[in-house]
């Protein structure tokens, strides 16, 4: 009995020595990771794959953009985290008399962002883009809202014509443009508002009448509705 207890702490003790066993296992990681490091990271995921959609079959020329597209989006989120609305002092929109909410603040605040910004983003975008790509990299920016929204003028507008979509399209592509420099889609829509109530006030002055056209659209879109679903119903 006492020869098997001693084999026993034997083989224990040599186990325990040997450099299989005894090997440490690999030191884990800190998570001391740089939020602003991560958030630069993703920012720069995303610019690559903007400009990697626009199938460009050139690396340098998309390295060169990511970098062009992706020091923008950072520049346009420093300024907005370093600028909250509280920077902007409460008062009134001068427009409705009503007080300023905070996203028109926000708005206001970000609206400040040097001009050398955006000059930046558009240069570098047409130094190696011709205007269709460039408009394909601010689409994404803006999720497609110049489409989105052109398609709903004509969907309400009656026989609209091509001076008229011209136009239109035209205020749509300023707001993209100016859409940018912000950093959500709330904001967004905030710029996006401000040209669609151009386009509204030009077809006003020019023989339409947007209440009426815009009444009667959602007239038959109701209609529509009813109608379907009174069918599903039979």
């Amino acid at each position: 009995m006492k020869n098997i207890v001693k084999n026993f702490l034997f083989i224990t003790a040599l186990l325990a020595t040997s450099p299989v066993f005894c090997q440490q296992q690999p030191a884990q990681p800190t998570a001391n990771v740089d939020p602003k490091a991560k958030a630069d990271d993703e920012l720069g995921k995303k610019a690559a794959e903007w400009i990697s959609s626009l199938n460009l079959n050139d690396a340098d020329k998309e390295k060169r953009l990511a970098e062009v597209v992706a020091t923008h989006l950072k520049a346009i989120r420093d300024w907005h985290n370093e600028h909250p609305a509280s920077t902007v002092p409460a008062g009134i929109n001068l427009l409705t008399g009503k007080l300023l909410s905070d996203l028109d603040r926000q708005v206001i605040a970000d609206s400040a962002i040097p001009k050398s910004v955006h000059q930046d983003l558009m240069t570098g975008l047409g130094k190696d883009l011709d205007k269709k790509q460039v408009d394909a990299v601010l689409d994404n920016y803006t999720i497609g809202k110049v489409a989105f929204t052109m398609a709903g003028y004509k969907s309400i507008v009656p026989n609209l014509t091509a001076q008229e979509e011209a136009t239109i399209l035209g205020y749509l592509e300023q707001a993209r443009e100016q859409a940018v420099d912000y950093k959500n889609m709330k904001e967004i829509s905030v710029i996006f508002e401000i040209y669609k109530t151009k386009s509204e006030q030009y077809l006003n002055a020019n023989g339409r009448n947007w209440r009426e056209m815009y009444s009667a659209y959602t007239a038959a879109v109701k209609a529509k509705k009813a109608a379907e679903k009174k069918q599903a119903t039979n």
